[in-house]
């Protein structure tokens, strides 16, 4: 697309009568309008530790965990051992997504600019890539991959099989604030009948189901979180050991299509217009979902088309679930 000039005819400079050297130029706002942004969250509910491993995308990055070794019963003097060869238990994580933007400024327009146009736009798009990355990282985590079977649905609970997480065609009725705090605790209970660890875990939420809960006295006494930490990650503060956080980037889908048939025509996160959505809650450890990614690629290039400078930039990046037993999903909404 053709720069645009403010040019004599233009209705920019023109003056009555017509002439050349002095104008009275138009004044522009040198404070832009704000503009807002999805709070982003991967990474302080994510495990990073392979991050530093990325160089470009196709990588895979092997992730080994320590094998169960087997306890036997000794019957005393002249029992004969049996030793085992532990096997070497591990998973692969493939870097096989990237996402990339490209930004142009002409050299005129950015002579003319009272403000540094180039850095502004790649400011944004630094931040437009965090929220489209995380947006389809949580549809990977929480609807492709997913919780373990005993974390989520109808008879979750690992050991009772005793909480009902909702389902597709019957999810948990988010009617009362008794509800949405009742299904939190159940989240919480399924955790411990996996042996979970209490620290570091964590639970995500949307704006809707904060508002219920909040009406709660219980979530009324414990949201404590601080101003700085809600501006950056959306954590509102801390509830039955979880660090709870709002997002709107939470995957949601239509009444009576369920999340994947839901969202085929919109994207993971995205608006969902029915009143009757879909929406999860979900709940874990950074040791559930793991994450890595890097700028592999930012060059300053000029333009060969015109007269300008572009930035690009690529992104790649792998997630994948490695402990589904440490993340658990319920699935909320009107039933039909």
């Amino acid at each position: 697309m053709a720069a645009v000039f403010p040019v004599v005819g233009s209705g920019a400079f023109d003056t009555n009568p017509s002439y050349s050297g002095g104008f009275i130029p138009q004044l522009w706002s040198q404070k832009l309008n704000a503009k807002f942004y999805a709070n982003t969250m991967m990474t302080e509910i994510s495990n990073t530790d392979w991050e530093g491993e990325i160089k470009n995308q196709g990588d895979t990055i092997r992730i080994r965990q320590a094998p169960s070794i087997t306890i036997n019963d000794y019957a005393g003097a002249g029992t004969t051992l049996t030793s085992e060869v532990p096997v070497p238990i591990f998973q692969d994580m493939q870097i096989d997504q990237g996402k990339y933007f490209s930004v142009q400024v002409n050299d005129v327009l950015a002579h003319q600019a009272d403000m540094d146009l180039m850095n502004m736009f790649t400011d944004d798009a630094a931040k437009q890539l965090k929220i489209v990355i995380e947006n389809d990282t949580f549809f990977n985590w929480f609807v492709t991959s997913g919780a373990n079977a005993s974390n989520k649905g109808a008879t979750a609970g690992a050991i009772s099989g005793a909480y009902n997480l909702g389902t597709d065609t019957a999810p948990i009725d988010q009617a009362t604030p008794a509800n949405v705090l009742n299904a939190i605790l159940q989240m919480s209970s399924a955790l411990d009948e996996q042996n979970v660890p209490e620290d570091g875990r964590w639970l995500i939420i949307s704006p809707r189901d904060r508002q219920l809960l909040m009406q709660t006295n219980i979530a009324q006494a414990y949201f404590t979180g601080d101003q700085s930490s809600t501006i950056r990650t959306g954590k509102i503060g801390m509830l039955d050991r979880f660090d709870v956080y709002v997002s709107n980037l939470l995957p949601k889908g239509q009444a009576g299509k369920g999340l994947v048939a839901g969202l085929s025509a919109t994207s993971s996160g995205g608006t969902v217009s029915s009143a009757k959505a879909r929406r999860m809650m979900v709940a874990g450890t950074s040791t559930a979902c793991s994450f890595a990614s890097q700028i592999s690629k930012t060059e300053p290039l000029r333009n060969q088309t015109d007269f300008g400078d572009i930035v690009r930039g690529l992104a790649v990046y792998g997630r994948k679930v490695v402990k589904n037993e440490a993340l658990v999903t319920a699935l909320v909404g009107a039933a039909s």
